[in-house]
């Protein structure tokens, strides 16, 4: 069969390279597209798998162009996303509920305030609406004729669930065409840190029925679409031994091998949240701080999360016994070095991230510190409280650092557990012993000749068109940006349009060196404009400042 695997770039393929290479193998033609073009190094995955596999190919997909119509959209997916976070799932969940809302037009803002007045019921309505009118945007004929030129018999997408993602047109025009479509879950926390599932495919593949209830509740899949195959991206880890012995391996990075070492494993973190790197430091200079001797001259390894490099870039050696090393795990070498750290570490540590998983499944204790500049990222979410509460909890919490040491302190005293409950649950919860890869090809195997229902037809598509182009109208328009632009868009703006008076200012008093009437009107002009972008800028601060109870009562609510 002919598959077409549309990711947003090649970095998304990194999680399923077990899939791919069964499929290969089996005789299945891939094609592998993309959005744009990469800048983590997946680039090198596929092009490693086409030279390996002849029935392998990639490339760039077609996009919508920069048009009005693509505007239109993503204001109106940007909505949808902001109002998806108002359901009750998300009351804790505050930073997912911020992070969204900084990127919301301000007309859903506000729209969202009248929703969450209102209750659940006005929440659906709202959904509904602008699900419609999402739906009515004209498709884009040259992503339906790449996908008619590509002859697939199934359609392969991940994640489609960023903020105001475009893959849904790819889905669209696949379900048009009548090929089978399925969303491929890529992480643990997309169905619940990510945007609104705005349609849904043939086929949900999902981890685990945690996962299958957050497709089913949070986003309206029906319980016959979505298959729980188990992780497919963590089978490369059971099983599997070291590739180097533990004094090689300490030897290599710059450890002392006669001394067990603690692993931080960085996290890819919210955006807008503290360097992770300053906190890392901190964090060891505790530990050397430590009363007891065996924490105090404990190895520390710390492996930079690769979207957040240049933060380590930019600071001075480490203090003795410490060393910052480790790449993206994206080909044979970095893998085995990511897996030997695990496999080699007393304990592993860090804020929230996947590589908890990775040490679960290797055996190693894991443990987070929860303070006030990072708790964000933990509480905030939804997804961390997966790592409490399945299958009888992986991660051991601190709520500071006195306790965190105690913890460690008693767990270089103690035997490792082993692997967890946890991971059963999980990672693997069709039983440990089964390999999640050959059952999530033999679903997609089963996809061929599906029968793919009609697209809904809409009664109102053509009012809903007639509206679309007059939104549109309002691109650009300094009058409506307060509804049309986020929070982020307007500030932005207002910059942008301040720079440009400064600039017109100085050009024009330097006309007028000779006229100081003129020099003197110009210069009480630019006061005037200094003094009315401070006010719009207080009033914007003012305005976060009063949703940051909300915040603030919900974190206080998790600590509880």
């Amino acid at each position: 069969m002919k598959i077409l695997f549309l990711g947003r770039h090649y970095t998304y393929f990194r999680n399923f390279e077990g899939v791919l290479r069964e499929l290969a193998t089996r005789g299945h033609r891939l094609h592998l597209a993309v959005e744009q073009e990469d800048v983590l190094g997946g680039s090198k995955l596929v092009t490693a798998l086409a030279d390996e596999f002849p029935n392998v190919t990639y490339g760039l997909a077609p996009g919508r162009p920069e048009d009005d119509w693509a505007w239109t959209a993503t204001r109106l997916r940007l909505g949808l996303d902001y109002l998806r976070y108002l359901h009750p799932t998300f009351d804790q969940a505050y930073k997912l509920r911020e992070r969204a809302r900084g990127r919301t037009p301000g007309a859903f803002v506000a729209m969202g305030g009248a929703v969450r007045a209102a209750g659940g019921w006005a929440r659906r309505g709202a959904i509904g609406l602008l699900r419609r009118l999402e739906r009515a945007v004209p498709e884009e004929p040259a992503i339906r004729a790449y996908i008619a030129a590509q002859q697939p018999d199934v359609v392969l997408l991940t994640p489609l669930v960023d903020l105001a993602s475009s893959q849904i047109e790819y889905l669209r025009a696949a379900r048009a065409l009548r090929i089978p479509t399925a969303l491929c879950v890529w992480s643990w926390d997309h169905l619940s840190s990510k945007a609104l599932l705005r349609e849904s495919p043939d086929r949900v593949f999902v981890w685990n029925h945690t996962q299958k209830r957050e497709a089913m509740d949070l986003h309206g899949v029906g319980a016959e679409q979505v298959v729980v195959t188990g992780a497919q991206c963590f089978d490369q880890w059971f099983d599997r031994a070291p590739s180097r012995r533990r004094e090689e391996f300490c030897r290599s990075v710059g450890l002392d091998p006669a001394r067990p070492y603690l692993l931080w494993v960085c996290s890819a973190l919210i955006h807008g949240s503290p360097v992770e790197a300053t906190f890392v430091l901190e964090w060891i200079r505790r530990i050397r701080a430590s009363a007891d001797p065996a924490l105090r001259d404990i190895g520390i390894l710390v492996r930079p999360h690769p979207s957040r490099l240049t933060e380590w870039e930019e600071l001075g050696p480490l203090e003795s016994g410490a060393v910052v090393w480790g790449s993206n795990p994206i080909d044979t070498q970095a893998r085995a070095d990511y897996f030997d750290s695990l496999y080699h570490s007393a304990a592993v540590v860090g804020i929230n991230t996947s590589a908890f998983i990775e040490a679960g499944i290797a055996g190693r204790p894991v443990f987070t510190i929860v303070t006030p500049e990072f708790e964000e990222n933990q509480y905030g979410t939804v997804h961390f409280r997966y790592l409490l509460d399945a299958g009888g909890g992986l991660l051991t919490v601190a709520r500071g650092f006195d306790e965190h040491l105690a913890q460690l302190q008693a767990s270089l005293q103690a035997p490792p557990d082993g692997v967890r409950p946890f991971v059963r649950e999980f990672v693997r919860p069709l039983g440990l012993d089964r390999a999640a890869t050959p059952i999530f090809v033999a679903e997609v195997e089963a996809m061929a000749g599906m029968t793919v229902a009609d697209p809904p037809v809409d009664a109102l598509a053509s009012t809903w068109r007639w509206l679309l182009p007059r939104i549109g109208r309002m691109k650009d328009q300094e009058r409506f940006e307060r509804w049309t632009l986020s929070p982020r868009e307007q500030a932005s703006a207002e910059r942008l349009r301040g720079l440009r008076a400064e600039k017109a200012i100085r050009r024009a008093m330097s006309r007028a060196v000779n006229d100081e009437q003129r020099q003197r009107k110009l210069q009480e002009r630019a006061v005037r404009a200094e003094e009315a972008r401070r006010r719009r800028v207080e009033a914007r601060r003012s305005k976060q400042a009063a949703s940051s109870p909300a915040a603030a009562g919900a974190a206080a609510r998790c600590r509880d």
